[in-house]
């Protein structure tokens, strides 16, 4: 039997799953398919974007294959440097092409839209899945329950790892039998790592970001109007040990990159029930889990968090602070910890009980600069925090933009620094308190573009400048995109910064950068260092603080012979050495 997985991406607000991210969902999948009896060789996977491009043979795979499986949903839908999710019409010719079982699943069973400030609608809505079946709670269980004798596996696994219990036939149910559950914490720790393999199929390998789950469902009593977290329910933990062996097997395969981003709020991983608004964190189970992890992957390139939550910080800020240096001592540099503050509008938070207050984020936002604002070997402070603003809530006024707009201006003025602002509009789904309410999205659209503006231009231009000044050096950025005579690259990371260089370097190359210039939310830089003698006048002109008419007159004087002869022809040459090479 081959099977087909099809990757379409998703983005959801625990989740990320577009190149360079690769998320959980293929491989959970990849590994129920080995336990269920198929070879590595019978499990093809391709991304969206490389279905794309045609490549041979993805036809007459997608025709032939007795099982084909999409991936897709984006419930927190952003902007993507070089990838675009999967559209409708996709989904409908890739089923219409298959004459094999068609399965679908992700996020997308909780609905679809294009855009915030649209509500989701359900997926029979205008899209035909021409006979496909919808997984509608976890597609890697409806995957592995499809197969006979599946039921016989036992939910357990040995010390080593070896599968319990008897194993299926590879042969298919129908899939109107098939009923429809969420995956167990054991069964994952088994088909994580037996799905391991599936990495060297992603067109990114090996210079892919495998995102890793700690565990799902939200750890709060009441949720966020707009969250679809709690659908998952309630906080189902995953082991370390089964964490780390999965880490082990992605690095036995050639992972250097990994994101712990798939939970809500990474300081609650196994926390417990002290009787405060969130759990109460465990440093313990976090130096296990990231020593767990360097020890696995020694040689690993980064290590990167998503998740936390500001309440977690502001009501445990000891604990809190416990693992932040814990974080700090095992990850790599660059690190961000997303903070959902969503408004700092009071009537907004009550109204859609959202999780801090505007004082409770703010003394998160300084606890993290207190630990992690020191800079760090690859060019970026150690670990920072970013923000998440959603609009359009229950409650939101005129007056709700600019108490956010306050609340980022007394952050930019009290000298701390965030690594990221991310301002949205909401997206309603199905089930949710907000769903059916989200009238203001519409109401203020054009007040939402023209504060999201400001926000840009007053907060995240000096803001940038504070977190990474003109001159500082960028370690390992990769190039990925060219437009009009300039390469557009990115450090692998959680929240990376985009880089843009004004010479055509090639891609999949990494190169360390001199920042040069800021723009509202990406910079300008220069290859470090420079090669003074076959440089392009467009990276002349970009030297710190040298000019046009300086850098016609450092053309003109090509070539230098050595750092002597260009402080010798050069005005003020000695404040250029650092960033330059003969």
């Amino acid at each position: 039997m081959k099977a087909l997985i099809i990757d379409g991406y998703v983005d959801e607000p625990a989740c990320l799953g577009v190149p360079p991210y690769f998320s959980p969902y293929p491989r959970y999948i990849a590994g129920a398919l080995r336990e269920c009896g198929l070879s590595e060789t019978d499990i093809h996977y391709l991304t969206i974007d490389r279905l794309r491009e045609n490549p041979p043979g993805a036809g007459e795979l997608i025709g032939k294959a007795e099982l084909v499986i999409v991936i897709a949903g984006m419930t927190v839908p952003g902007k993507y440097l070089r990838a675009t999710p999967i559209s409708p019409g996709e989904i409908e010719t890739i089923f219409r092409s298959s004459t094999g079982v068609k399965v679908i699943g992700g996020p997308i069973r909780l609905g679809f839209s294009g855009e915030g400030g649209k509500a989701a609608k359900g997926l029979g809505s205008g899209i035909s899945l021409e006979g496909a079946v919808l997984a509608e709670m976890d597609i890697e269980a409806f995957v592995f329950d499809l197969f006979e004798g599946s039921e016989g596996i036992k939910d357990s696994k040995g010390s080593n790892g070896i599968i319990l219990g008897k194993q299926p036939s590879i042969k298919l149910k129908a899939p109107e039998t098939v009923g429809h559950r969420f995956r167990t914490t054991s069964e994952i720790g088994r088909w994580a790592p037996m799905g391991a393999f599936l990495l060297r199929q992603h067109p990114d390998y090996p210079y892919c970001m495998c995102e890793l789950e700690t565990y799902r469902g939200c750890g709060r009593t009441i949720h966020c109007s707009f969250c679809t977290e709690p659908f998952y329910g309630a906080s189902d933990y995953r082991p370390v040990e089964d964490v780390v062996f999965e880490v082990s097997a992605l690095y036995s395969h050639g992972a250097r990159y990994f994101r712990i981003g798939r939970q809500p709020d990474l300081l609650s991983y196994h926390g417990t029930d002290a009787g405060g608004p969130v759990p109460k964190p465990d440093p313990a189970v976090l130096e296990r889990l990231y020593r767990g992890i360097r020890n696995s992957a020694p040689e690993l390139s980064v290590l990167h968090l998503d998740n936390a939550n500001p309440i977690t910080i502001a009501t445990y800020p000891e604990e809190a602070a416990q693992i932040i240096k814990t974080i700090i001592k095992y990850h790599t540099s660059g690190d961000v910890a997303a903070f959902g503050m969503e408004s700092a509008d009071p009537q907004v938070i009550r109204a859609n009980s959202l999780k801090a207050s505007p004082e409770e984020v703010f003394e998160a936002i300084k606890l993290v600069n207190g630990l992690g604002a020191v800079r760090g070997a690859n060019g970026l402070p150690e670990l920072l925090p970013g923000l998440n603003f959603v609009h359009g809530l229950m409650g939101e006024t005129k007056k709700t933009f600019q108490l956010n707009y306050d609340f980022l201006q007394n952050v930019l003025d009290s000298g701390l620094m965030l690594r990221r602002i991310n301002i949205r509009q909401v997206m309603a789904f199905p089930d949710t308190p907000m769903y059916g309410k989200d009238e203001a999205a519409g109401k203020h659209k054009k007040l939402f573009l023209k504060y999201k503006d400001q926000v840009r231009k007053n907060i995240d231009l000096p803001m940038l400048r504070r977190v990474v000044p003109e001159g500082t050096v960028l370690k390992d950025v990769m190039c990925e995109v060219h437009e009009n005579g300039i390469t557009f690259g990115r450090q692998l990371g959680s929240y990376p910064l985009l880089v843009g260089i004004p010479a055509s370097l090639p891609f999949r190359k990494f190169t360390d950068v001199t920042v040069t210039g800021h723009g509202m939310r990406s910079i300008t830089g220069i290859p470090h260092p420079l090669s003074i003698n076959s440089a392009s006048p467009a990276l002349l002109r970009e030297l710190p603080g040298l000019g046009k008419k300086a850098s016609n007159a450092v053309a003109a004087g090509l070539p230098y012979a050595d750092e002597e002869d260009f402080v010798s022809r050069v005005k003020d040459g000695e404040k250029f050495l650092k960033y330059i090479e003969f």
